[in-house]
């Protein structure tokens, strides 16, 4: 129950949940590393149309689009993979000066003094809840209300470059 495999949109409607589905179901006992995605339903089709259907209009989407829509037509084997190809995406157009370091890496041990783990600070059940709320203009504003702590494309679509700003340290 976690976000690992998935993430939240905003919609006309209110909030959309997207969600990678991954092989022998959520229950699994295995690293998180080697939890494979499934393919036997074509979500990456559906995340993209959810996606077109929910920022189309926003300002900034069609500057993002085509790197976006490439990430979403790699077929990647683990969820660990996806994730990272996402991470190093975001940290790039977001010019984000951070360095991602994998845990269990020589390097870790270097850095865990420095750095809180928050992991588990937002999940499914409890990740509007947060009192820090970053305001910005969203494009379904007007009908269902500020939305905080949704997917960062939101803040990408909707301020652009500018994102960045808000993340620097």
């Amino acid at each position: 129950m976690s976000f690992r495999n998935r993430t939240v949109i905003c919609g006309a409607n209110g909030l959309v949940n997207l969600s990678v589905p991954i092989r022998q179901g959520r229950n699994q006992r295995t690293p998180f590393k080697e939890i494979e995605i499934s393919y036997h339903e074509n979500w990456q089709l559906n995340h993209w149309r959810g996606i077109v259907s929910c920022y189309g209009k926003a300002p900034f989407f069609d500057y993002y689009r085509f790197e976006l829509e490439k990430l979403f037509n790699e077929r990647h084997i683990c969820l660990f993979d996806f994730n990272l190809a996402i991470l190093e995406w975001l940290k790039k157009v977001l010019n984000f000066p951070a360095e991602i370091i994998i845990a269990g890496s020589e390097k870790i041990n270097d850095y865990k003094q420095f750095v809180e783990d928050i992991s588990n600070k937002w999940l499914p059940k409890n990740f509007q809840q947060d009192g820090e709320i970053v305001r910005y203009a969203q494009v379904f504003e007007d009908r269902i209300g500020f939305q905080p702590n949704v997917s960062v494309l939101d803040m990408l679509f909707n301020l652009g470059p500018m994102s960045g700003d808000l993340f620097q340290l």
